[in-house]
């Protein structure tokens, strides 16, 4: 039975090209469409317009593992990343959406550092993590054509953590500073109100500002999310180097808007 390698992330190695970059100007601006429809149509679509990467949300979207992995399906073999985000802050759910086959995770509400270790021990196999063993039966692992897939799986997982609240924005050095963490995602909407601004992100830029600096200051990759151009081209020059810029359901919306005006 011929083996086959480990998929390469080229997300990854862009986040850590931008981490290194002494020079602003030599730092990856990699642009993101937020896939909220649970569509693999949707996904696919956008996988073709050429953004660099595609969050397909577990969170607020309605998705399943069923739902996730047709869409990691439908970007498969095109030159764009699909990024998943899980429902929670879960092993259990991590375990699972690795083993679909997503190798670009966005784990949401990470509040300390200790929930921040947690999720590099949940990305890991024993003994440094807790990752359970299904590669030989997975997706990720090619259904056991990769055959060394459980001692390489790690150096292509991507793991990017949200600060989204009061609580790990007070934490935010702590949690910067967690080895293994390959990114840091600013969300401005749930940080903005558990700030008391709901719907406001605009009210906390200079706390935004701040958390970019810090989490620079630990050589992680910094993102968020702006889907107004002017927004996400100040984060870019804070220093970001991935933005999600636009959204599948608010484009859909503006562009269904538009048309119906015409008329």
């Amino acid at each position: 039975m011929t083996s086959v390698p480990l998929p390469h992330n080229p997300f990854k190695a862009a986040l850590k090209a931008a981490a290194a970059a002494a020079n602003p100007a030599d730092r990856p601006q990699l642009k993101g469409l937020w896939i909220a429809m649970g569509s693999p149509t949707s996904v696919e679509i956008a996988a073709e317009i050429g953004y660099d990467w595609l969050l397909i949300d577990g969170e607020h979207g309605p998705n399943d593992l069923t739902t996730i992995l047709a869409q990691l399906r439908a970007c498969h073999g095109y030159p764009t990343t699909p990024i998943v985000r899980p429902a929670a802050a879960d092993p259990v759910l991590i375990k699972q959406v690795l083993d679909l086959g997503a190798q670009t995770l966005l784990v949401p509400m990470v509040n300390t550092r200790e929930e921040a270790e947690l999720m590099v021990r949940a990305v890991e196999y024993a003994p440094s993590g807790i990752r359970g063993v299904g590669g030989v039966i997975a997706r990720s692992g090619r259904w056991g054509l990769i055959s060394d897939y459980m001692v390489t799986a790690r150096d292509e997982i991507c793991l990017i953590v949200q600060v989204e609240s009061r609580e790990a924005l007070e934490n935010i050095d702590e949690i910067a500073s967690v080895d293994g963490i390959d990114g840091i995602f600013i969300g401005p909407a749930d940080l903005s109100a558990s700030l008391g601004h709901p719907d406001d992100a605009g009210a906390i830029q200079d706390e935004i500002r701040h958390a970019f600096d810090v989490i620079a200051g630990h050589g992680k990759a910094i993102g968020s999310l702006a889907f107004d151009p002017a927004t996400a081209r100040k984060y870019f020059e804070w220093g970001a180097s991935f933005v999600a810029v636009a959204g599948d359901t608010d484009v859909y919306v503006r562009g269904l808007a538009a048309e119906l005006a015409q008329y």
